[in-house]
């Protein structure tokens, strides 16, 4: 009904523009005013009958291009061209009936392009007026009448032109106080000295430090710098001096993703941007569709939820909208903060923790028949390298024996899918932490569900800023002046943030959800792999310091069960793309049946006999990898 009434009221006001713009073209049209004074009376039947044909066909024009549907109120610069051609088609449509009816005789000469200019004028004007009351402000920030806030602390804007434009338009519209636009950072030198709504575009990233010195001999240096677009897609952004910038206690601000903004407007959520988004490549954009698909309505458990990644799936499903979602964990503080923060941010939310460790078997399985869930995200794991090096019994405990205990009781309690988040240390591995995540990935491939149970593992690479990972420790190190140590001039990792790499492993599990009952491996899609010497020197000069001089670098050697280079394929893998930034992997699993060798490994790990269970790991290794099918291998690469 309310959409009925919209549509209406917006014809009939387009329709009183036209009447009333014709009417005062035949009366002000030249031809009507000799030497500009009024020459006698109009006739009033056709004065009337002419307006009534011009408004019929504006009105049946602008129901044709369904203007009737666009809200004034967000008038563009493409509303004004439609609506140019509304009216150029009514004064066309409007002149050819009127010749065909009397030669348009009754019609003033020059009366015709009279009505179409002030039809025109009278459309585009009716929408702006309302555009600018509905923004509440007549111009831009530094315009006349325009609201000031001396208040606010002063934000330079950096980043193209409509994302600028589109920040400003939405900052007027809320009332946005928080922080005074002082200037805009655009991308090219051509702009500069341009105006964007009032705000004066005062450099380019060429130009980047001389406009902040203007800044500061203005007296209007920044407290904050806001980038409008993603870091890694502005390649001409100074990384050094938004390292300075910071350690001036500059914030470095960026807007909200659509999965944070969390009903707040585009202009009010903004955040801070960490090192680790500085660092990494563009980020995957992926629709929400298909994960919103897997999430809603449904129950969720997450293994491992106050783990880095765990914590963020957590997050992503809760953001999703999942029907209920249980956190388990056998931390204690890990569970107590994931617990808190999701309490804070979606405290409608229905969620339960869970103290469990995943070895055991009987907790799993009372914990799911507690919990019901439809979808088992699996992330407990114990993943440093060369901490489960040093204690193999334990990593295969919980990487193999916990996916086990996870996956059977997930088969048994009739769960409609489990997702395992493997590793691209899984690869070929050297170390008893890949060498056990590759044995949990054939664990759920040789099971076999008769109720429906889909199983499926998703590889990627390492994560920047997880607990424990390479950035936090180089952040740690700058801290403390040096050196910031890498084991290897050629070590190159594949590298995402925790949130890509959460959304990703959702996109993955939705691909999951729609085979068939069985168990898939997937593979995401990392980009180049990054060398860690390189990441270093990003690092030291974000903190603002000179790698080298300020700060040094210094050459440690490899450690036990460390490669040089990962890879996400191997040898005897084949990948095809499924879905967008996924890959669905060929691995041979089918028919390999590991039950006595699992028992074995197993046993020799629960004894603590570190050298027969390395020994037994490794040799089921070399019997999974001997299973895969020799297929060509598809080399990975962003965009794929």
């Amino acid at each position: 009904m309310h959409r009925v009434a919209f549509r209406t009221s917006t014809l009939l006001a387009d329709a009183g523009i036209a009447a009333l713009a014709f009417v005062a073209g035949y009366f002000l049209s030249p031809s009507r005013l000799p030497n500009f004074g009024f020459d006698g009376r109009p006739d009033t039947l056709n004065l009337l009958a002419l307006a009534a044909l011009y408004t019929a066909l504006a009105a049946a024009f602008s129901v044709l291009w369904r203007k009737d549907l666009s809200p004034w109120r967000y008038v563009s610069a493409p509303d004004v061209l439609l609506l140019s051609r509304i009216v150029l088609c009514t004064v066309v449509v409007f002149l050819a009936a009127v010749f065909l009816l009397d030669r348009a005789q009754t019609l003033p000469r020059s009366a015709l392009a009279m009505a179409g200019l002030f039809h025109i004028i009278g459309l585009t004007g009716a929408r702006l007026a309302r555009r600018m009351l509905y923004e509440r402000a007549g111009g831009g920030f530094a315009s006349f009448g325009a609201v000031r806030w001396p208040q606010a602390p002063p934000l330079l804007l950096v980043g193209p032109t409509r994302m600028a434009e589109a920040y400003l338009r939405e900052a007027f519209r809320t009332g946005q106080r928080a922080y005074e636009p002082v200037g805009i950072i655009c991308p090219s030198e051509d702009e500069v000295g341009q105006q964007v709504r009032g705000v004066c575009m005062i450099g380019a990233f060429a130009t980047f430090e001389e406009a902040l010195a203007d800044l500061r001999h203005w007296n209007r240096y920044p407290l904050a710098i806001l980038l409008l677009d993603e870091p890694t897609r502005m390649p001409g952004l100074p990384r050094d001096l938004v390292g300075r910038l910071r350690t001036e206690g500059v914030k470095i601000l960026r807007r909200a993703s659509l999965v944070e903004l969390r009903g707040e407007s585009v202009a009010d959520a903004i955040q801070e941007v960490t090192v680790e988004e500085l660092l990494t490549r563009a980020p995957v954009e992926l629709p929400h569709d298909e994960a919103r698909r897997l999430i809603e309505g449904r129950r969720v458990l997450v293994t491992g939820a106050g783990g880095s990644i765990g914590s963020e799936l957590a997050r992503q499903a809760a953001l999703l909208g999942c029907a209920h979602i249980s956190l388990l964990d056998q931390s204690e503080t890990a569970l107590f903060e994931i617990d808190r923060q999701l309490g804070e941010s979606h405290p409608e939310l229905s969620r339960r923790t869970l103290l469990c460790d995943v070895r055991d078997r009987g907790r799993v399985d009372a914990a799911l028949a507690q919990e019901r869930p439809d979808l088992i995200l699996h992330a407990a794991a114990l993943k440093h390298v060369s901490m489960v090096e040093r204690h193999p019994c334990e990593g295969v405990l919980t990487n193999v024996l916990g996916t086990r205990n996870v996956a059977e009781a997930a088969r048994d309690a009739g769960v409609g899918q489990m997702v395992l988040i493997s590793t691209d240390k899984a690869v070929d591995p050297a170390n008893v932490m890949g060498a056990s995540k590759r044995v949990a990935e054939a664990v759920l491939h040789t099971l076999r569900s008769s109720n429906g149970t889909r199983f499926g593992a998703v590889r990627f690479g390492n994560v920047l800023g997880s607990a424990g990972s390479v950035v936090p420790i180089f952040k740690s190190q700058i801290a403390k002046g040096g050196p910031v140590t890498v084991t290897h001039e050629d070590m190159a990792r594949f590298f995402m943030t925790i949130p890509e790499a959460a959304q990703l492993v959702l996109h993955a599990s939705a691909a999951c959800a729609e085979s068939e009952a069985g168990a898939r491996l997937f593979l995401l899609e990392m980009g180049e792999p990054v060398k860690i010497m390189d990441l270093a020197h990003q690092m030291i000069s974000l903190s603002g310091a000179t790698p080298g001089e300020d700060i040094d670098i210094a050459i440690t050697g490899l450690r036990p069960g460390e490669k040089l280079t990962e890879s996400l394929l191997d040898t005897g893998e084949a990948a095809t793309p499924c879905i967008p930034q996924v890959l669905a992997v060929e691995s041979g699993y089918e028919g390999l049946s590991l039950d006595a060798d699992l028992a074995a490994l197993v046993a020799s790990a629960e004894a603590g006999d570190e050298g027969e269970t390395r020994r037994r790991l490794f040799d089921l290794v070399a019997r999974i990898r001997k299973g895969a099918p020799k297929a060509p291998s598809l080399r990975v690469v962003a965009g794929g």
